[in-house]
């Protein structure tokens, strides 16, 4: 299991002190200095089921800066969106669990967090 989140994020912090409680084996890995490759995000977007425009954070400055409101969101406008993640890894939503079913979720609440455990 690997989670990945942003420290100075308070749903990272709770997410990672609800698997420490809960005695979980994980690996954290802070994205921001350790960037997902743009085939990295795709495979998340495979185990979470969902498309890029659904993890990415529209309120930070960069996806001001880049226009996001704007992108088409439809199968042809993916890759657009996912190296637009790579390159500003701000936008990716936290934290994300990768569990060891092969499944992932976004964990920003403790459910998700035990629906990852569970898995």
């Amino acid at each position: 299991m690997e989670i990945w989140i942003n420290p100075a994020c308070s749903k990272c912090r709770s997410a990672v002190r609800l698997l420490d409680a809960e005695g979980a084996d994980y690996t954290v890995r802070r994205y921001l200095e350790d960037v997902p490759s743009k085939d990295e995000i795709r495979q998340v977007l495979t185990r979470l089921g969902l498309d890029p425009w659904d993890i990415t954070r529209t309120q930070e400055a960069a996806a001001e800066d880049l226009g996001l409101e704007d992108w088409p969101r439809e199968a042809g406008s993916r890759d657009r969106w996912i190296t637009a993640l790579a390159e500003h890894p701000e936008l990716i939503q936290r934290p994300i669990i990768t569990a060891d079913d092969g499944t992932a979720v976004v964990a920003r609440t403790d459910g998700a967090v035990r629906d990852a455990l569970s898995r």
